[in-house]
């Protein structure tokens, strides 16, 4: 998710859930990351990372939509 990052700033100072998702879904991105960069995953492993994929894709979906209501407020 690419943000200007003064919008960014802007954006987190102003809203608490956007901030708190930001957060989140880059917390959950590494943990993604961290379990790509692994030779050989169990099966529960590969079960984590779908878990972490779609609360990602939620958080994202989120922070979309607050951040297009935000530019629409500010327009």
């Amino acid at each position: 998710m690419d943000i200007n990052g003064d919008l960014l700033e802007k954006i987190m100072k102003s809203n608490m859930e956007f901030k708190k998702l930001y957060k989140e879904h880059t917390e959950l991105k590494h943990k993604v990351e961290d379990l790509n960069k692994m030779k050989f995953i169990t099966p529960e492993q590969e079960l984590e990372k779908k878990h972490h994929q779609k609360q990602k894709l939620k958080a994202k979906d989120r922070l979309e939509q607050i951040l297009k209501e935000f530019q629409e407020a500010s327009s």
